[in-house]
């Protein structure tokens, strides 16, 4: 497939992740239409990870009822409830030989070949996983959301939907509420997502960011 690079420039790339920002107020009477979430959820699928292993599961939440559950969970952060959608990105709480083989089940699904073609890259996952301890492999999934979360912000910026990473959250009582230890699963992050409120005063704010040469080094 030859992809067309020509609709954004980089100068445009540029203006769009100049005007994101962490959102403090949202307008909670616009909603994201569901073509640009679509966008922003296949994106979320798309996230590169560890071996391609996935190791996360995200939960969208739309539900009032549910957001205003979670808001004392929260700080009070009132993007919670005032945001159009609300992402929950979870780890999965184990990576076992059975969601390897899944895994490599579905590649054959999609790429073709015999499963035994992959056994050496099964040999190689099996090993890295039993070389960590279960705390070692929460760990490693859950850095794997922030991949996601990253995924999510930029993909959001492009299509002109506003967000807020939010790090501020009680896991224990996200996972409750969500029913998420059942299903295997952790909170790990959240990020809000929506439209800026017209009164928000940072929407306009300056960036503060150091040079360019302080950040990056070119060898």
């Amino acid at each position: 497939m030859i992809l067309n690079m020509s609709q954004l420039s980089p100068q445009g790339l540029v203006e769009k992740l100049q005007w994101r920002y962490a959102t403090k107020k949202f307008d909670d009477s616009k909603i994201i239409p569901d073509e640009i979430w679509s966008g922003i959820a296949s994106s979320l699928v798309l996230t590169p990870s560890s071996f391609g292993l996935q190791p996360w599961h995200f939960v969208s939440i739309r539900d009032r009822e549910i957001k205003e559950e979670l808001l004392p969970h929260s700080w009070g952060q009132a993007q919670v409830t005032d945001c159009s959608h609300f992402v929950v990105l979870t780890a999965k709480t184990s990576m076992t030989e059975a969601e390897i083989d899944r895994f490599l089940a579905r590649s054959i699904e999609i790429r073709g070949g015999k499963i035994d073609q992959l056994n050496p890259y099964r040999e190689m996952m099996v090993g890295f996983t039993k070389n960590m301890d279960d705390a070692a492999k929460l760990q490693w999934a859950k850095l794997q959301t922030y991949i996601a979360l990253g995924q999510l912000m930029t993909t959001a910026a492009v299509l002109g939907i506003d967000a807020c990473p939010m790090e501020g959250i009680n896991p224990t009582e996200y996972d409750r509420i969500l029913g998420l230890e059942e299903k295997g699963l952790t909170t790990s992050v959240a990020c809000a997502l929506g439209y800026r409120c017209s009164r928000d005063k940072y929407a306009d704010a300056p960036k503060v960011r150091f040079d360019e040469s302080e950040i990056i080094t070119i060898i």
